[in-house]
């Protein structure tokens, strides 16, 4: 007879340092839930794709994510806004780098109105009393790769209305991991105390401009508790218009960001980190750039259309598969995942991605290429796809 033990586990749940808090992974703060793939936290990003996007269902914490945009386009400092906004939503706190208060008050305001509360509210009421009883654990984990439904459904309903200084941009629901937010709206951030603004202090001519950067950071980090999130946001890195000419000697940038790395595994249940760099200055066929994405976490790329796109015939939509989806505004490249590369996994799918930027949302979704010109039905997504019997004879 065997007098060894059943049903024991062979691997252990995943910590990432010793000294991390089991309170913090707690589901009673809804702005960091754990990953459906090991458990690790994650917070929202702002944008519900890009969650989906780096393979947690959100932004795995102690992590830094680099967006790389060609062109002279707005689109990777519009993606650093939605995650600066959804920062100060969730009642985190925001770094933001080399700008000022005018940068941070372009933040997009919450989407919705106190009017559409109460219906708000009786829907979820009743998808609640419908949905089957399953473990507790994976309800509030939500299912991973869903849309947005899911991955915006919270807990439990307690909508508190809380306005910003206009007073018509709608509420915060306390218990909403990923927030919709509209960008005819702007946040109100005048009385925030969530948000840090570190200026970009000249320095000698040889000394590094980033040494204030990391000692103001680092006391941010020591004098605040071990249970408030911290998002770092850094804008057009080593652009000429914010940095000094000393900022892009690779002795100065990727000691920065050694030092950076270093800050997000010292508190890696604490910090995120977003940083956009402007392809046209820093191309990635230097040597400069691949040793910045290798220090990464995350690589991404905006490759925007050329304007040439948008004045094409009305009959067709460039990437969108009828002519009811909006057009995409450029292609997203995926070099790098956070956690994904670090382990030797890829984590990409091979499908083209395409990013869309309305009025209402931030959204980035497989790339389509649109019918041809002669198939006008499908153009308009018109037909049931059912052969008829003119298709069928010769």
């Amino acid at each position: 007879m065997s007098f060894r033990k059943r049903n024991v586990g062979l691997s252990k749940p995943w910590t990432n340092d010793q000294n991390a808090n089991p309170e913090r992974l707690s589901v009673s703060d809804p702005s960091v839930r754990p990953s459906p793939l090991d458990g690790r936290p994650t917070t929202s990003t702002g944008i519900n794709s890009l969650d989906d996007l780096l393979g947690h269902s959100g932004f795995a914490l102690g992590n830094g994510l680099l967006i790389e945009e060609n062109g002279t386009t707005e689109f990777g400092t519009t993606l650093l806004r939605y995650f600066a906004a959804e920062g100060v939503a969730q009642g985190q706190k925001v770094h933001v780098v080399g700008v000022g208060e005018p940068w941070a008050r372009e933040l997009p305001g919450l989407s919705g109105t106190v009017a559409e509360a109460p219906a708000k509210s009786e829907v979820v009421s009743e998808s609640q009393k419908e949905r089957m009883k399953i473990a507790w654990r994976y309800e509030r984990l939500g299912e991973f790769g869903a849309g947005s439904s899911s991955a915006r459904a919270p807990i439990a309903v307690n909508r508190t209305p809380k306005f910003d200084s206009t007073g018509e941009t709608g509420l915060i629901d306390p218990t909403t991991f990923c927030h919709t937010f509209d960008l005819t709206k702007r946040l109100a951030v005048s009385d925030s105390k969530n948000l840090n603004f570190i200026p970009i202090r000249l320095s000698p001519q040889h000394a590094s401009p980033f040494h204030y950067i990391l000692q103001s950071l680092r006391g941010q980090l020591s004098s605040s508790s071990s249970s408030v999130i911290h998002r770092l946001v850094i804008p057009n890195l080593l652009s000429p218009a914010l940095y000094p000419p000393a900022a892009s000697n690779p002795q100065h940038v990727l000691q920065f960001l050694h030092s950076l790395r270093s800050i997000l595994r010292q508190y890696s249940t604490q910090v995120v980190i977003l940083m956009t760099l402007p392809l046209m200055l820093y191309p990635r066929a230097t040597g400069l750039t691949r040793w910045m994405e290798l220090l990464s976490d995350g690589v991404i790329e905006l490759s925007p259309f050329p304007h040439s796109m948008d004045t094409g015939p009305p009959t067709i939509a460039a990437g969108a598969a009828t002519a009811h989806e909006e057009k995409p505004q450029g292609l997203v490249k995926v070099y790098r995942l956070p956690v994904f590369s670090e382990k030797g996994r890829s984590g990409i799918s091979g499908d083209d991605l395409a990013f869309t930027v309305s009025r209402r949302k931030f959204v980035i979704k497989p790339f389509n290429l649109p019918p041809i010109e002669a198939d006008t039905e499908a153009q308009h997504g018109e037909g049931d796809g059912k052969p008829t019997k003119v298709d069928i004879e010769f």
